[in-house]
């Protein structure tokens, strides 16, 4: 049976690590990268692995490379802290890695996203598949600044079982990540587009709302569809907003 590795970044994530490193204490062996977390986040992941390492922030796929290269074992599964492995999903891991012969080099895995206490199937968030099981040989993370991908040389195949992903769990959580990760996303969209324009700031937020709330019918889940699509369009408008000023402090 081939071995597993898991690997994990963390950041003052004493909330939810213990429930992430309990959800894959079966792995063969965890590696953790910690960015110099400031509460109790290493003292916990002690408890489960010697593996831990602290480092400067490099960015999210350089972050998640580097445990890449720590890991011991040729399978690779990435995961966040605020996100589990269900037994079903487990299972089927360990069934498939049970495989003498496995064609695909990465698989993609169904993501069960709990916003304020509930299961949000609509507004395009399910299956929301992530590729986080993979071959160490196969490939790397490419070095963007937010949303970085995971680029393999070889073909994929998707899992039929769901993590689950405890992401906001009051409104108040949005506005922890939410500057640093328009800024993020301000700075990637710059490598792109050379102007922003007002219909930029006046339509794409607008557009983002629609596309949550009625296309991909947030509206089904009542209040919660309502907070998540307000928060996306938030997201677009401040990211081109942050894109603006960067390009007008240019010409001050």
């Amino acid at each position: 049976m081939k071995q597993l590795s898991v690997v994990i970044i963390t950041y003052n994530e004493q909330q939810n690590i213990q429930a992430c490193l309990d959800s894959v204490r079966w792995a063969d062996e965890i590696v953790v990268v910690d960015c110099f977390s400031t509460d109790d986040t290493v003292k916990a992941c002690l408890e489960y692995t010697q593996k831990v390492f602290q480092r400067p922030w490099p960015g999210y796929g350089m972050q998640k490379n580097f445990g890449i290269e720590q890991a011991t074992y040729e399978w690779i599964l990435i995961l966040d802290a605020d996100e589990r492995i269900t037994e079903m999903l487990r299972d089927e891991i360990k069934e498939m890695m049970s495989q003498e012969n496995m064609e695909s080099v990465g698989y993609h895995i169904p993501r069960r996203n709990f916003w304020y206490g509930k299961w949000i199937r609509w507004a395009g968030m399910y299956p929301d598949y992530q590729l986080r099981l993979f071959k160490k040989s196969a490939g790397r993370y490419n070095d963007v600044a937010v949303h970085e991908n995971l680029i393999l040389n070889g073909p994929t195949a998707h899992l039929n079982n769901s993590m689950d992903h405890f992401t906001e769990r009051l409104v108040s959580d949005h506005f922890k990540k939410f500057s640093r990760y328009t800024s993020y996303a301000a700075v990637e969209k710059a490598k792109a587009r050379k102007n922003v324009f007002w219909t930029d700031l006046i339509f794409n937020h607008i557009a983002t709302f629609l596309k949550s709330f009625c296309v991909r019918q947030g509206f089904r889940e009542g209040v919660h569809g309502v907070i998540i699509g307000v928060f996306a369009a938030m997201y677009t408008f401040v990211k081109y907003a942050k894109l603006w000023e960067m390009k007008h402090r240019r010409k001050i």
